[in-house]
């Protein structure tokens, strides 16, 4: 039960600015107001379905009607939406793309309609203020023309209702924001000792097994076909195994790893989660007739009590994002030495971590140079520490100018928790001219294999491997992309130009991975790379 995380979806940390917002919405009744209204009304805004930048909404909707068939306009008027949802169905389109959803539906409001949704997705984001302006061209083409005082009295109207609107978002906002604020205000508070590093990872513990009670996150898990087809394939696949055997599921979700494993034929199935999650996942295999088999167990695996001494089997999906994110690999270790037999299967069973390079010069307008002219404004300051966050983004394989190289190969049945904190080589070569070394882009590959002894070989592809009938999939962008997508690592080139490289330049360096030491489930992630005078460097960046 890893990724996506909850606070990440979608993926961009991006809340409003609630007290800009409100300056926008007040500044409204001021004398003069008109006059800060730009000359040129186009805005730049984000694709609903990619990070493309268009010079304006109506350009932006005409290729999401081309490209991906979806208008905007259409679905407005088919569903009778107001104002507030419309934003919410903006929300909710970004949301949904951003956790790996491309055809969200939008058949009905009742998808949408959840108050979360007015939380924005995208900062500032062009389109949800232009939501009015753009029904409101619609009506003025549709409608016959009048004289100039309707006009006057229409546009009044329009501004009063415009300003209410504003006002509705702006407090829609604050609202869904009160819980994060207030939490950040308590530990501000004066006379307020700080927390002992027990307590706080308590705390993140807390909130982290909460993320879990939301159907959007397993939604998106069930949707990810190539995880959710894997884990069937190989239970399915191989019924000899699972044959009257006792199998643990250590963070169960909905119970749907459990659930095959019950048709496969497992005698007894422990499904263990420390989230409410677990509530549903009883209800789930209930209706699905298999409660003799199946027993769910609410806490986490370090510390409940489980029904037998020993099981056959552990499966689970554990993966998070740069595959170590969210430190759940712990908890399966955990049970693994506790409880697995010594002639035990993980399912998965093997996994690699892969970095290679990347160069993306329009990727790097639309995170860095985006700053330099927010809506003809300057904003280089929000470039302060924009280097140091590592993204989560589906890229093309395009962008991998050069093979990419394993780090680190994790055999499930044998490595520990602290072979988990580590420094590791890695080298690749440049396959074709670049104009610059952009960063790194790292992923991971998970491969099924039906017997403890079965090694993975070494450097092995996961579509090679499916050829010889063995379950594995990659999260890279060689495969369909998956919620988890790859993690993207910016260099920060400071103020120097980055040099154009060549084909055939070699790479060496070390990969590390270290967990953050405030009790959080995030990791540092620092590379070393030498590649000649022009191509060498250290950087550090975090993964939260």
């Amino acid at each position: 039960m890893a990724s996506p995380r909850a606070a990440d979806l979608p993926v961009e940390k991006a809340p409003v600015d609630a007290q800009s917002v409100s300056n926008e919405s007040d500044s409204s009744n001021e004398e003069g107001w008109e006059d800060v209204e730009p000359e040129d009304d186009s805005q730049p805004v984000v694709d609903l379905f990619s990070e493309t930048v268009y010079p304006d909404v109506r350009s932006m909707l005409q290729m999401c009607k081309e490209k991906h068939n979806f208008d905007l306009l259409k679905i407005q008027k088919d569903l009778g939406l107001d104002f507030l949802d419309s934003i919410k169905l903006v929300n909710y389109i970004r949301s949904q793309v951003k956790a790996g959803n491309t055809t969200p539906d939008v058949s009905s409001k009742s998808r949408f309609e959840d108050d979360a949704y007015m939380k924005p997705v995208l900062e500032d984001d062009a389109l949800l203020y232009s939501l009015d302006d753009i029904a409101e061209e619609q009506n003025e083409d549709a409608a016959p023309g009048g004289d100039a005082e309707r006009r006057v009295l229409e546009l009044q109207e329009d501004l009063e209702r415009l300003q209410t609107q504003f006002s509705e978002y702006r407090t829609a906002v604050q609202k869904s924001m009160e819980d994060q604020l207030t939490k950040e205000d308590e530990k501000l508070e004066p006379g307020v000792s700080a927390k002992s590093s027990a307590d706080k990872t308590e705390e993140v513990d807390a909130d982290y097994f909460s993320s879990y009670s939301y159907n959007t996150i397993h939604e998106s898990m069930l949707k990810d076909t190539i995880r959710t087809d894997a884990y069937r394939d190989f239970v399915y696949e191989n019924k000899h195994l699972f044959k009257d055997k006792v199998v643990l599921d250590v963070g169960c979700g909905t119970g749907i790893l459990s659930m095959f494993c019950a048709k496969a034929g497992a005698k007894k199935v422990i499904s263990v989660d420390n989230s409410n999650i677990i509530d549903r996942a009883k209800e789930i295999v209930y209706d699905n007739g298999l409660g003799e088999v199946i027993t769910c167990i609410r806490g986490k695996i370090e510390e409940v009590t489980l029904p037998v001494e020993k099981v056959d089997i552990i499966i689970s999906e554990w993966m998070g994002y740069g595959l170590l994110f969210e430190a759940m690999f712990d908890s399966v270790i955990y049970a693994r030495d506790r409880y697995l037999t010594p002639d035990g299967l993980m399912v998965p069973s093997h996994a690699t971590l892969r970095v290679a390079p990347f160069a993306d010069p329009d990727f790097v307008a639309s995170h860095i140079s985006f700053w330099h002219n927010v809506y003809g404004f300057k904003m280089t300051s929000m470039l302060l520490n924009i280097y140091d966050e590592a993204l989560v983004r589906g890229v093309q394989s395009k962008t991998i100018p050069g093979d990419s190289n394993i780090f680190l190969p994790l055999p499930l049945h044998t490595i520990t928790v602290e072979e988990l904190n580590f420094i590791k080589e890695f080298e690749f070569t440049l396959n074709e001219d670049i104009d610059a070394l952009d960063g790194f882009a790292i992923w991971f590959d998970i491969f099924f294999m039906p017997s403890r002894d079965s090694p993975v070989p070494e450097n092995a592809i996961p579509s090679e491997m499916q050829k010889k009938g063995i379950v594995a999939f990659t999260t890279g962008p060689d495969g369909i992309e998956t919620h988890w997508m790859q993690t993207i690592l910016l260099i920060d080139h400071g103020k120097e130009e980055p040099k154009p490289l060549k084909k055939g330049q070699s790479f060496t360096g070390k990969v590390g991975y270290q967990r953050k030491q405030n009790g959080s489930r995030g990791l540092d992630i620092t590379i070393d790379w030498q590649g000649g005078e022009d191509a060498t460097g250290h950087q550090q960046w975090a993964l939260q």
